[in-house]
């Protein structure tokens, strides 16, 4: 694996339009960076997302299988308890397949009262209702036949036919913002999935969280650690702010609205002005100081995956773009001499 990695997360979410013109626009974002040299492409996945327009997440990463053939294909992060296990099973083991073994299954709860209340899902119990479906998917995987029951499914000698390329399943990452979430993600994951939104003191206090928990479990520390920031790259640090600004304001007052914030540590919530936001929050700056940024993450956090957000509802297409290429050619080559 190499030393760093950078992938990027096509939020896909857009003001309402033409939703044909906005998806060529993210499928133009997954050519270029496959195209660059990223190392994956990252799909999120939302109901009812308004005021945002976006089209879902399993079918989208299929067609990235195809046109990107260079690229891992990231659920970041599939809302597991919204589906039934031996239906997720099945699309994740078939998307894998498309994608001849590329497939990373990103899991995590959700937050959105809308989406649970959608999907019948009461929100007492979630944590466990995780669990036993992840278990579930991962027997489904790995054995011919299946007898379990769990929350409002029953599996009765159930199978699923078609097994991932790679076994004994694609690798998992828990997404965590909660400690209790980050514990969780050390119990029954590959890595813990880092959110964007929590800030550096509370994330490294939450790595001492998380490490202690890997030795509960007797598990090493894993050898891939991903983390989910904004990042924005010009000129200058003052030049990049205020060109992201418009378009991160934006997203950031949807995240309140939806109750992003309500489930995150105590006192590490978005009310705050843009400039506090910043803090420790989003990487942004010149080529040089972004990439010290990402540095300073691996030796603070252990963190080799960057899956970097540059894109966000109405920003211009072509300013994405221009964001890839300056990653791929100006920050990345410093990062990788920098941490080997």
């Amino acid at each position: 694996m190499p030393g760093f990695r950078l992938s990027l997360i096509v939020r896909g979410q857009h003001p309402a339009g033409d939703p044909a013109a906005r998806l060529a626009d993210d499928l133009d974002l997954v050519r270029a960076a496959d195209r660059l040299g990223f190392d994956g492409v990252v799909k999120g996945s939302h109901f009812s997302a308004a005021p945002f327009q976006s089209v879902q997440q399993i079918p989208f990463l299929s067609y990235c299988a195809a046109i990107a053939p260079r690229l891992r294909i990231v659920c970041g992060l599939v809302l597991v308890p919204l589906h039934k296990p031996l239906e997720l099973a099945e699309s994740l083991a078939t998307l894998d397949l498309l994608s001849g073994g590329r497939l990373v299954f990103g899991a995590g709860i959700g937050y959105r009262d809308v989406e649970f209340k959608a999907f019948g899902v009461p929100r007492g119990k979630l944590g466990a209702r995780f669990e036993e479906i992840m278990l579930a998917v991962k027997r489904l995987w790995t054995e011919d036949c299946v007898d379990m029951q769990g929350d409002g499914w029953q599996l009765d000698h159930a199978a699923c036919p078609v097994k991932p390329v790679q076994q004994p399943g694609p690798p998992v990452w828990i997404g965590a913002n909660a400690d209790v979430a980050v514990e969780r993600a050390a119990r029954i994951g590959d890595c813990w999935y880092i959110n964007p939104h929590n800030t550096l003191a509370t994330i490294e206090r939450q790595m001492d969280l998380y490490k202690r928990a890997l030795d509960a479990c007797g598990k090493p520390f894993p050898a891939e650690v991903p983390m989910r920031r904004e990042v924005f790259v010009a000129a200058s640090r003052a030049e990049a702010i205020r060109l992201a600004q418009p378009y991160l304001e934006e997203k950031y007052r949807a995240y309140r609205a939806w109750g992003q914030d309500k489930v995150m540590p105590e006192g590490d919530d978005f009310d705050h002005e843009f400039a506090e936001l910043l803090e420790d929050r989003f990487l942004m700056g010149s080529p040089a100081e972004v990439a010290q940024q990402m540095v300073r993450l691996n030796r603070r956090l252990g963190v080799n995956h960057i899956v970097a957000s540059v894109h966000w509802p109405g920003m211009p297409n072509s300013l994405a773009l221009e964001q890839l290429d300056i990653l791929a050619r100006e920050v990345m080559p410093a990062v990788r001499q920098a941490v080997g």
